[in-house]
């Protein structure tokens, strides 16, 4: 079990550390919200995980690999959140050619719409809009149920172990983010980084159209 739990382990690093739309947003909220934000982004962000394992667990998840309407219903979803982010992300860097004092701590010049729930809700969305997330997470906790255990529990319990694990992880982004906020607090830096932000997330929902189901 404890060779199981190191190889599950290992591998849920191997997952957080592949860029996506949950990395780009907990950065992008943490650079605008501040420590707080990014760490409600990462909890809504796990919450998301946490669901998506528990309906692996549950079989939910298969349902939407043998639906490709509900896929595709859920991919138009993930793509219209993406543009969202990318659009508000420009729309931002764009206010910041006239508003803003430079050098302000970013944690006091945070865009209302950076809020700790507001933050939360984006990272439980982002999630939750992504049916890849669904159906990797039935493709991957299956196979760390060792032989002899009952698979319903243990799917849950890993399930439940994937997103403690990635909290962790994640939060060394914000506080990697937070050390450096003295760089990040200046407004050119902090406009600059909201236009990679909406590069990013435009970029990502266009991934999201052209790839196949």
């Amino acid at each position: 079990m404890l060779v199981s739990l190191m190889s599950f382990l290992i591998a849920c690093t191997a997952v957080a550390a592949v860029p996506g739309q949950s990395t780009a947003l907990i950065i992008r909220q943490s650079i605008r919200g501040g420590r707080r934000a990014g760490i409600a982004t990462v909890l809504g962000n796990e919450t998301g995980v946490f669901f998506w394992g528990c309906a692996a667990a549950f079989g939910l998840t298969a349902l939407l690999s043998a639906s490709q309407i509900a896929y595709d219903g859920m991919r138009v979803v993930g793509v219209c959140v993406l543009l969202w982010f990318g659009v508000q992300s420009f729309r931002s860097a764009r206010r910041m050619k006239h508003d803003g004092v430079d050098g302000e701590h970013p944690e006091a010049v945070v865009d209302r719409g950076s809020s700790a729930l507001r933050s939360y809700r984006a990272g439980v969305l982002t999630n939750l809009a992504n049916p890849k997330a669904a159906i990797f997470a039935m493709s991957f906790l299956p196979q760390f149920v060792p032989a002899h255990a009952e698979k319903l529990p243990t799917m849950i319990l890993l399930a439940g172990v994937w997103a403690c694990y990635e909290i962790g992880y994640y939060s060394v982004y914000v506080w990697s983010v937070h050390r450096m906020s003295s760089f990040f607090s200046r407004r050119a830096v902090r406009r600059r980084m909201e236009q990679i932000s909406g590069t990013v997330m435009l970029g990502l929902a266009a991934r999201m159209v052209l790839e196949n189901g």
